[in-house]
């Protein structure tokens, strides 16, 4: 049995008519009259959404969008900088697709945090908070504090009965450990609200959400009369007068899975065999691009948050797998990593703003910190080859793309080795202020901490404003 599984289980939320299996829906944990404030929905009528790409290991931000030509050799790497659409603006030959895109895009060059170890970075940027404890482990605990994803699961509203807050294809995690890594769950807000996970390989053929399929004997009408039947009885055996938020959470999940399983046909928001042979090309036929592909059309379903963590189908790699290049740096830039980020990325900023949903969907992809100013210098892991570089988290960009955010630009700036922030800097409470915000969601809104037993904002940074 799974962590999901178990999670799922202490809730109390089983479709225990039969209508489908518990195992199958074990993510889709929504709450129950949550505070907080609705999605904010622009003129055009749509709903807001965002798209969080996550790049797990840290991108060599001094080697991809954040050049420094004029430094030393051991600084400044094997590559080139190239002109993009925009004059003035440069990054990495090996990225010319996404180049030509950055009249869609902002370079915000002055992420940073202190953190040099994988899991507890991770968590400060999937969470926005300072890690809590001394960084000794890299994996998932229950002191960890909520995800930005959680957060959006409990406090955004559902649309079109899909989960508000969508994780795929997997939850980031290192080859040989048993558990996620740091910061991705409901933490010490709860395990209730841990987003809704998608997991699987969208390249592959035939490839469907598990789960969202009725048994073959179980015909639409049956289940519908099963949903009915239970309607008719008193949940849990409780008066409304000793209902309480855990009972009317259970009551919510339930009604959150039987609505996905009952709408999922007509939706097809996870149905990428909608998609035809030549568009599905264009994303690359990878497992990073056909989770792109997929978070394209959630948003075109209005799903709030979808969470893409990367995955480039090499985990046989232990000493520095994605984008963790602590050996080999320039060769597994150029010939693995750039080509399948640079193809998907510039694909899906290009359909949603020809699509018309880049005005209302904030893009946000980074990793959990950059990497050393200069080549082969050991910083945190003493593995770190002569070809490679160690993690840095002083310094590092993200790309940041609609919802409002200028493209054509770059935000802030770094010293000449890229080692530091020279200008403007924002922390990962700054930009889970500003994914919230965008959401329609107040940062200042406070859940109950189970851990320290106190109440805890949602996020304690402010919102950067990328429109000027």
């Amino acid at each position: 049995m799974n962590f999901e599984r178990r999670s799922l289980l202490r809730s109390g939320v089983a479709l225990s008519l039969g209508a489908a299996q518990t195992s199958d829906v074990s993510n889709l944990q929504r709450a129950s009259g949550a505070e907080g404030s609705s999605l904010a929905a622009p003129a055009n009528g749509r709903a807001k959404s965002c798209v969080f790409i996550f790049l797990f290991g840290g991108p060599s931000h001094i080697d991809l969008w954040d050049m420094k030509p004029s430094a030393p050799a051991e600084i400044r790497g094997e590559f080139q900088p190239v002109s993009t659409s925009v004059p003035g603006i440069q990054i990495c030959e090996h990225l010319p697709l996404l180049g030509q895109q950055m009249h869609r895009f902002c370079l915000l060059r002055s992420m940073r945090h202190r953190m040099p170890v994988h899991g507890p970075a991770c968590s400060e940027v999937y969470s926005g908070r300072p890690y809590f404890g001394p960084p000794i482990t890299d994996q998932a605990t229950p002191e960890d504090w909520p995800a930005i994803a959680a957060i959006v699961h409990r406090f955004a509203p559902q649309t079109q009965g899909l989960p508000s807050s969508v994780v795929l294809p997997w939850y980031t995690q290192f080859v040989g450990q048993d558990r996620r890594i740091a910061g991705q769950t409901g933490g010490r807000m709860s395990e209730q609200f841990n987003p809704f996970l998608v997991e699987g390989n969208p390249k592959e053929p035939g490839f469907k959400m598990r789960g969202l399929e009725l048994p073959s004997e179980v015909t639409a009408a049956r289940f519908r009369q099963r949903r009915q039947l239970r309607e008719q009885l008193d949940p849990f055996g409780l008066k409304p007068a000793q209902s309480t938020f855990q009972t009317g959470l259970v009551e919510s999940n339930f009604h959150s899975a039987a609505t996905l399983v009952e709408n999922a046909g007509s939706i097809g928001a996870f149905d990428l065999s909608r998609e035809s042979t030549v568009q599905r090309a264009k994303y690359g036929d990878t497992r990073f691009g056909q989770s792109l592909l997929l978070a394209r059309r959630l948003v075109e379903s209005e799903v709030p948050l979808v969470t893409v963590n990367w995955d480039d189908d090499h985990k046989d790699d232990k000493v520095s797998p994605h984008w963790d290049t602590h050996a080999l740096n320039f060769p597994k830039l150029k010939e693995r990593l750039c080509p399948v980020f640079d193809r998907a990325i510039s694909t899906f900023l290009q359909e949603l703003d020809e699509r018309g949903l880049l005005e209302t969907t904030l893009v946000v992809a980074l990793g959990e910190f950059g990497r050393t100013p200069k080549v082969g210098v050991v910083t945190q892991n003493g593995m770190t080859a002569k070809t490679g570089r160690d993690h840095w988290p002083h310094a590092f960009t993200a790309i940041v793309a609609g919802g409002g955010v200028r493209g054509g630009q770059v935000y802030g700036s770094t010293t000449a080795n890229g080692g530091y922030v020279a200008e403007r800097p924002v922390s990962p409470a700054d930009l889970s202020a500003t994914v919230l915000s965008h959401l329609g969601i107040d940062p200042a809104i406070e859940y109950e901490d189970h851990f320290l037993q106190v109440r805890q904002r949602l996020s304690e940074g402010q919102p950067v404003d990328l429109n000027l």
